[in-house]
């Protein structure tokens, strides 16, 4: 399969695998603070659900990431958007920044519980003398597990459409700021897809992969005490 071996295959999956798993969670956050906070748009959708059916996307969910597990850089993945109605919301304002924040903060709570097992399971395997290779596994999904919610959270907290981060800054933006907002809004996912994409193919200059480094790899290395 395109020259990939076992273990390459097999690091590809469990990516994808953490990938999809922690892009649900962060969904069902986002429809569960709605739901708290007075709408039950994504409840009444059927959103407000584990089912994996109900959540992911064929291309944004699937294809992507292991197109880019395949090409080996950062790996993040978007699911079908939760829908939700800010006129029903208690606090409009307030609760349409709390929806935004509540999948990246669902985010660094699986990774703050996935840095607590990879520390768990590397006390184990250097008490093992490096003996065992369930330790060793377990250590390596823990550590995949860190990584990639805290890529998939810098990564949603970027302030472009359709990321989270643009529903946390247009709320807080009125007049001249928010009609400015409305322009970079129509150009944000051609913006979004150049920087992600071309960007790195003709300048060789990798903004994203460098910013998600800084915040997501080194605030990995920090929970997990490396």
């Amino acid at each position: 399969m395109l020259g990939l071996d076992a273990s390459r295959l097999g690091e590809i999956v469990l990516t994808v695998c953490i990938v999809l798993v922690a892009t649900i969670l962060h969904e069902v956050a986002h429809a569960a603070t709605a739901y708290k906070l007075g709408d039950a748009t994504a409840k009444e959708r059927g959103r407000l659900t584990l089912n994996p059916a109900a959540h992911l996307d064929p291309v944004g969910s699937v294809l992507l990431p292991i197109l880019m597990a395949i090409a080996g850089g950062p790996v993040f993945a978007f699911a079908k958007p939760v829908p939700y109605n800010p006129s029903r919301l208690k606090h409009p304002v307030r609760d349409e920044v709390l929806v935004a924040l509540a999948g990246p903060a669902c985010n660094l709570v699986q990774a703050l519980v996935g840095a607590v097992a990879f520390r768990l399971c590397y006390a184990g395997y250097a008490a093992s003398v490096g003996t065992s290779a369930g330790f060793y596994v377990a250590c390596d999904v823990s550590s995949s597990f860190v990584y990639i919610n805290l890529m998939l959270m810098f990564f949603n907290l970027i302030p472009l459409p359709p990321l989270d981060g643009s529903a946390i800054i247009f709320p807080l933006l009125k007049g001249e700021a928010r009609r400015r907002y409305y322009v970079v809004q129509r150009y944000a996912m051609p913006v979004l897809l150049a920087v992600l994409y071309l960007v790195p193919m003709l300048l060789h200059v990798d903004p994203v992969g460098m910013y998600l480094h800084a915040t997501a790899g080194n605030l990995s290395m920090l929970l997990m005490g490396m």
